[in-house]
């Protein structure tokens, strides 16, 4: 049996990010404080990202930027916190290629990363578009393009075509086809032999109210930001529902705030949240 000690760890946020981007038709509805985080899963023999962040330079900086991101800090500063370092890192799931999920490949030199074929190939394909489609480039940075090529010519890099039970033990990838983005996907961890399951949700859920409602009546509410339909979001939100029982707070989203108030937690000296979403045992706490 192999358990994963799972953290989810903030790396800068943005103060003022508009509702309607998280919860598909909430205009005028203000403004909500919006983590940017990745996750560490931590066996006793293997530590496992899932994305990565971006790096605070280049056109990542000006995308940052543009979003109103605030308070980043390198990976090194927020991987110390829960005891790893960025080079003993052995593998890297992308959830899907927004700057701030894939945009920091070159902090992890020792790792494999893994993504769906159709993330990959399809953002290559809509960067030959001509300018009137440029807003599909909204969130993406065309280097993390290149620095995956660079990757696949090292041979550090995993194309996955569609669903995978066992990536690793205990570990499964699901494929959400034209969802938030062409290819995204979303982890199982089966902890305690599936008796304790975990689904990162990557983007396909940012808030709470994605699957539980507006008000709490359980009628899930797509994301705001998509490439892809607003029925395959739909689709994705019952079938990471159904690979948990239907127990909502098993499927975790990782820009929600208040991961917080429903899991340990503590506050980094940066002003960071460490959140404990489960302890493998014979682990410390980091919270």
């Amino acid at each position: 049996m192999t358990d994963y000690s799972i953290w989810v760890l903030e790396y800068a946020y943005v103060n003022q990010y508009p509702k309607s981007g998280v919860l598909y038709g909430a205009h005028n509805q203000g403004t909500i404080k919006l983590p940017y985080c990745y996750v560490v899963l931590k066996s006793d023999d293997r530590t496992i990202m899932v994305d990565v962040g971006y790096n605070f330079k280049e056109y990542g900086k000006t995308l940052a930027d543009r979003f109103g991101v605030v308070n980043w800090r390198d990976p090194t500063t927020v991987l110390s916190e829960v005891g790893v370092s960025p080079e003993e890192v052995t593998d890297v799931i992308i959830t899907h290629a927004h700057f701030d999920h894939f945009g920091n490949v070159e902090d992890f030199p020792n790792a494999r990363f893994h993504i769906q074929e159709s993330e990959f190939s399809k953002w290559l394909w809509a960067l030959t578009l001509p300018k009137q489609f440029n807003w599909l480039q909204v969130a993406i940075d065309p280097a993390d393009l290149l620095r995956a090529s660079e990757l696949a010519v090292n041979g550090r890099l995993n194309l996955v075509n569609g669903d995978l039970d066992g990536l690793f033990p205990g570990i499964d990838l699901f494929l959400a086809s034209d969802s938030h983005t062409f290819g995204s996907q979303f982890v199982r961890v089966n902890n305690s032999d599936g008796q304790d399951p975990w689904i990162l949700a990557g983007d396909l859920r940012y808030t709470f109210e994605n699957l539980t409602g507006y008000t709490g009546d359980g009628m899930y509410v797509p994301v705001g930001l998509a490439s892809g339909s607003q029925l395959n979001l739909l689709l994705a939100s019952e079938r990471m529902m159904s690979l948990v029982g239907h127990e909502e707070r098993r499927v975790i989203p990782i820009h929600e705030e208040r991961l917080k108030d429903h899991f340990p937690a503590r506050e980094t000296k940066e002003g960071l949240q460490i959140v404990e979403v489960a302890l493998a045992p014979g682990h410390d706490s980091r919270v």
